[in-house]
């Protein structure tokens, strides 16, 4: 499984208790994603293996996960900066027209004109619509992720059509 197969749910940030439990900020949409039973991946620069959730709950504005082979504060503690991946082929089809922050991450930006306007860095959650932040060297544009400016999105060629409003 190459890398591009897997995304970035979370990362462990601390620990709780003496007895192995994790505590974890998660980049996911929902915290349900996290469920019993399921296999994640652990990762940081030293070590990559995979892991099977045992317990999973609500803690302060995270998630306290319990993971097999984790039983001790020490083990725990060891693990603290790790990134916790999933399989994509785990996550469900978006729905048409709809996409993964990871499948837009990356992508060419261009105008209506075929202007290169950068690649797309990362995205802005903002509450009524995300924003997409496009860099072309020091150059950084913030597009609003709505129909009437993001024209087309075609991951499988990797590029984006916008046509910004003026003064944008």
């Amino acid at each position: 499984m190459s890398e591009k197969d897997l995304l970035l749910i979370a990362e462990i940030v601390g620990v709780h208790g003496i007895r192995g439990n994790l505590r974890v900020c998660s980049y996911a949409e929902s915290d349900d994603i996290f469920t019993p039973g399921m296999s994640v991946r652990l990762k940081n620069d030293q070590e990559d293996f995979f892991c099977t959730v045992k317990q999973v709950s609500s803690y302060r504005q995270g998630l306290l996960l319990c993971l097999d082979g984790v039983d001790d504060r020490n083990r725990a503690e060891s693990m603290v900066g790790y990134g916790i991946y999933i399989e994509k082929s785990c996550l469900p089809v978006p729905e048409e027209g709809s996409y993964y922050w990871s499948d837009l991450i990356g992508l060419s930006v261009f105008d209506r004109g075929d202007v290169f306007l950068g690649k797309l860095e990362s995205l802005i959650p903002t509450g009524s619509n995300d924003v997409y932040v496009v860099k072309n060297g020091s150059k950084e544009i913030l597009i609003p992720a709505i129909a009437a400016v993001v024209t087309e999105i075609d991951p499988e060629k990797g590029i984006m059509r916008v046509e910004l409003p003026e003064g944008l």
